[in-house]
């Protein structure tokens, strides 16, 4: 099986590394980052290109959902497979006269970060049941979970990922602020965002939450607002709300 990895981004980086750790062969990485796919090729010592796209049996396209289309227009191959990596996106957005597909990795990514691939849930989507058992098979030697979902289930799945991992971060991020804007070190808080995170291996997440809103501490509340202003009271007001709301208080 003659694959090659479109792209030279934080998923391109570890498709390929996932591929190559596992003994899958790769015969190109190719996009048009040349300064990126160099020091990926210089890794896991395989051949890169930014002009001429090899011939090969599976194309994985790891690029920004906005590019997805045009990037899959390059493949002129007609029999050959061609999966994209977006959780958002159909199959369909593919643009050819080749086969269609979807391979997902459920994690969120940064080439500074080494990752146990396989642990990361992997989504196989595909036009008929040969490439889908073909995909099946390449992503079992890289995770341990891999499931069939189609396009609306992982739409959903994409979702719920943004709600546990981009929203999360983005708070750890105006956490950082307030503590930098005090000169408290941003490492105090590390051991309590471990154990939280920890905590909801054990428990359900609902059953999990405390804080004064669900306590509905109404000094504690009032007094964290008139530490703040701006956006970062609109968040802290909306975050409080949602939590009294579920527990219906």
């Amino acid at each position: 099986m003659q694959t090659v990895i479109i792209g030279s981004g934080n998923v391109a980086y570890h498709m390929a590394k996932a591929f190559s750790l596992k003994n899958i062969p790769l015969m190109q990485v190719f996009g048009r980052n040349g300064e990126e796919l160099k020091k990926i090729s210089g890794e896991l010592n395989v051949p890169y290109s930014t002009e001429q796209l090899q011939d090969a049996d599976l194309y994985i396209i790891c690029v920004s959902d906005n590019s997805v289309e045009n990037v899959s227009q390059l493949i002129t191959k007609k029999d050959c497979l061609v999966a994209h990596t977006s959780g958002s996106l159909p199959k369909e957005i593919l643009k050819g006269a080749y086969r269609k597909a979807s391979f997902y990795p459920l994690q969120t990514f940064s080439k500074s970060k080494e990752l146990d691939y396989e642990k990361i849930p992997l989504f196989i989507e595909a036009e008929n049941e040969q490439d889908k058992q073909l995909l099946f098979e390449i992503a079992s030697k890289i995770s341990e979970n891999v499931m069939e979902s189609s396009h609306e289930k992982r739409k959903y799945i994409h979702l719920t990922a943004v709600f546990a991992c981009n929203f999360v971060n983005h708070l750890f991020a105006k956490a950082k602020e307030i503590s930098d804007s005090q000169e408290i070190p941003f490492n105090y808080f590390l051991p309590l965002i471990d154990e939280t995170v920890q905590k909801i291996h054990e428990i359900e997440p609902k059953a999990a939450q405390t804080g004064p809103a669900v306590r509905n501490d109404v000094r504690i509340l009032e007094l964290h607002e008139q530490l703040l202003k701006g956006e970062s009271l609109e968040i802290y007001k909306t975050m409080n709300h949602s939590i009294q709301k579920m527990y219906e208080l």
